[in-house]
């Protein structure tokens, strides 16, 4: 780590896990926003919008965060990491640029009126305003997720003289195979985020027995929504970009799955723990033949093991990503199997009244950050040594005249800065919630036998 190099990832590692902290929220937010003024104006009840109102106000307190913590990031680029600015610049500034100018400028002004402007806006019109702040956050995540995924599958470009990579085509960035799956991947492990907290916090309503009819509202849209995500998580779009792997960076593929040696009928490795240095896999728990299966629907599919390939392809820190991935399935298990309970208490009506399911949901919250953390390193990890795959190694990316002692202090900063943030954001998420959804006034709760209906 005493490498420049090595700092500049630790510092932008740093700095954009701590900001998907906020968008993966607001992300998944946008989409429960629509639900929840869509049945206002189907139902007429008035608690959806006092709900909507409520979780409008944490989305704004994260999307704040996200906008602080977020332009910094822009600045990396040409700080910590001048020489990849330089020469992939023509390409990844396309979509950096439609990000802020056009989805964050959507996003922020019918956010604005979204919270400010109902009372000056028709009903259908406050119902249009959640929806263009839903169009302006998915946008916007689109945008980045092409930026990602045209490193890690780089399309539509060609090499200039002055050997700057130069932007071939703007629809095939945009429509690179690579970002539609990787983006329906992303949003929704951002569309689990926001049902998992909408579910806790409609959970502590229900078990501190204060704001029920919110709490019910809460938890019901949140295991609707979060089980049809969770599903979705694993099929299609896990597949997809599984598949892609293998067929486009078959060395991450082995080393996500702790492959040494090639096979005819992998295994798919439960459990294990990879020894690097003697190539193989200790005290491993797999399925016979499944990773053959799964990859290319072949029970007896050869797949490559990362002794097939040259030593200086292999990712860098295997042990690291091989964890990660590890983490981000099991967990994906686990939120199908929490939310497929979930479902069925509520289909049996026991749900609201049942404190075991409540106090699980509740205590899940955590869970879904830690599962979306451990994809992206999976997948920036897992594109090592390559900052943009097959054309340019991160050793050469970053920039030449910054040393490392200048990048631990601006990390150094930025952890000092961060915590002062991060202590903000849950004292104003706890106050919003502490205070509840009708701290501006009080609804009759409705009848309890309707409350599963």
């Amino acid at each position: 780590m005493g490498h420049a190099v090595d700092v500049d990832r630790l510092h932008f590692a740093f700095t954009i896990t701590f900001h998907y902290i906020f968008p993966q929220l607001t992300m998944g937010l946008a989409l429960l926003l629509v639900y929840l003024k869509t049945k206002a104006l189907r139902t007429g009840d008035e608690h959806f919008n006092r709900a909507a109102k409520f979780w409008g106000k944490i989305f704004g307190i994260n999307f704040a965060m996200g906008v602080v913590t977020g332009i910094p990031m822009e600045f990396q680029f040409g700080t910590n990491w001048a020489e990849f600015s330089k020469s992939a610049g023509g390409v990844i500034g396309q979509t950096l640029a439609m990000e802020g100018v056009f989805s964050f400028f959507l996003e922020s002004s019918f956010l604005g009126l979204f919270l400010f402007g109902e009372k000056k806006l028709s009903t259908i019109g406050h119902w249009w305003s959640a929806f263009l702040v839903w169009l302006g956050s998915w946008l916007s995540g689109y945008f980045i997720v092409a930026t990602d995924a045209w490193m890690q599958h780089p399309v539509a470009y060609h090499v200039g003289a002055n050997g700057r990579i130069e932007l071939a085509s703007f629809w095939g960035l945009l429509l690179n195979k690579w970002a539609l799956w990787q983006y329906a991947h992303t949003m929704l492990g951002a569309v689990q985020t926001g049902c998992f907290v909408m579910v806790a916090v409609g959970a502590f309503y229900l078990l501190t027995h204060r704001d029920e009819a919110y709490g019910r509202i809460f938890v019901k849209a949140g295991v609707l929504v979060g089980i049809v995500a969770a599903l979705m998580q694993l099929y299609p779009t896990g597949d997809a970009q599984g598949k892609m792997i293998a067929d486009n960076q078959p060395v991450t593929l082995a080393a996500m799955e702790g492959l040494f040696q090639s096979q005819e009928g992998a295994p798919l490795a439960i459990l294990g723990q990879p020894d690097v240095e003697r190539r193989k896999l200790d005290n491993p728990l797999e399925v016979p033949r499944m990773l053959s299966f799964l990859t290319y629907q072949n029970w007896s599919a050869n797949i490559k093991g990362l002794s097939d390939f040259p030593t200086d392809l292999w990712p860098d820190r295997i042990e690291f990503l091989y964890y990660s991935y590890h983490i981000m399935v099991g967990l994906g298990t686990i939120f199908i199997a929490v939310m497929g309970l979930a479902v069925l208490q509520l289909w049996r009506k026991k749900l609201f009244t049942s404190r075991a399911m409540l106090w699980a949901l509740m205590l899940c919250v955590p869970l879904p950050y830690i599962a979306n953390t451990a994809g992206w390193i999976t997948a920036e990890i897992g594109r090592q040594p390559w900052l943009i795959y097959g054309l340019m190694r991160t050793t050469v990316g970053a920039s030449p005249k910054v040393n490392a002692g200048n990048v631990w202090f601006t990390l150094i900063g930025f952890m000092g800065m961060y915590s002062v943030l991060a202590i903000l954001w849950l004292f104003l998420t706890w106050r919003e919630i502490e205070l509840g959804p009708e701290h501006t006034g009080h609804l009759p709760e409705p009848p309890p036998a309707h409350a599963d209906d």
